[in-house]
């Protein structure tokens, strides 16, 4: 029988001071993008998930300094968020609502899996149902009009649906909720309570010194 995880998904937000040990402890690691939660939020990185479309994305694979960064050069397996499928539907609706995003479909998923690939990893991409899943529950908290959920709360509904085990504690760190004014981040707040509020997962709080020493 597999013993119980800590899943530590750490996103690119305020990290709460001393809270290091506590993420570098945790079974798995899953940070985001340029992974700027590296310093405070400690230094283990099992996996980088991308934004594999858009702009971050051209900039991700557009030089070195992304693939040469320590926690890319230390993580065991590339994660792309995005379904290339799902956002190339969304090409032709954008370009009416939203003009000046006329590039935020376009897709690297190729780029991400051929580096993958290089550097022999695992590249792997969230499917489209997860999309579909998130989407349909987000709903139920009233997000204002946007274009698409954040890849950190795409990570955390992948997790959710079936990465994890029942027996394994998902936990959050660095996640403000506030960013891009086309996530849906009231909403997206919401639903995290939600879920925190049903056990299903937990946000790193400050902590005492001897929650802090537990590690995993």
């Amino acid at each position: 029988m597999r013993s119980r995880r800590v899943i530590m998904i750490v996103g690119n937000g305020e990290v709460p001071e001393g809270a290091a040990a506590t993420i570098d402890a945790a079974d798995l690691v899953i940070r985001f993008n340029d992974c700027r939660s590296v310093g405070r939020g400690g230094t283990r990185t099992d996996v980088v998930a991308v934004c594999n479309t858009g702009r971050p994305a051209l900039s991700m694979l557009g030089g070195g300094r992304w693939k040469t960064s320590a926690p890319v050069r230390q993580a065991r397996e590339i994660w792309s968020v995005r379904s290339a499928a799902k956002f190339a539907a969304m090409r032709a609706a954008l370009a009416n609502t939203h003009p000046d995003l006329d590039d935020f479909c376009d897709d690297y998923t190729t780029g991400f899996e051929s580096f993958a690939r290089a550097t022999g990893r695992p590249h792997r991409i969230v499917p489209a149902a997860t999309h579909e899943r998130l989407e349909q529950d987000l709903a139920r908290f009233g997000p204002a009009p946007y274009v698409a959920p954040s890849s950190g709360l795409v990570v955390i509904a992948d997790i959710l649906s079936g990465i994890a085990s029942a027996d394994d504690e998902i936990v959050l760190a660095g996640f403000g909720h506030s960013g891009w004014e086309w996530h849906p981040f009231a909403a997206e707040r919401r639903y995290v309570d939600a879920l925190a509020a049903a056990g299903r997962l937990r946000r790193l709080n400050p902590l005492p010194t001897s929650d802090l020493s537990q590690g995993a």
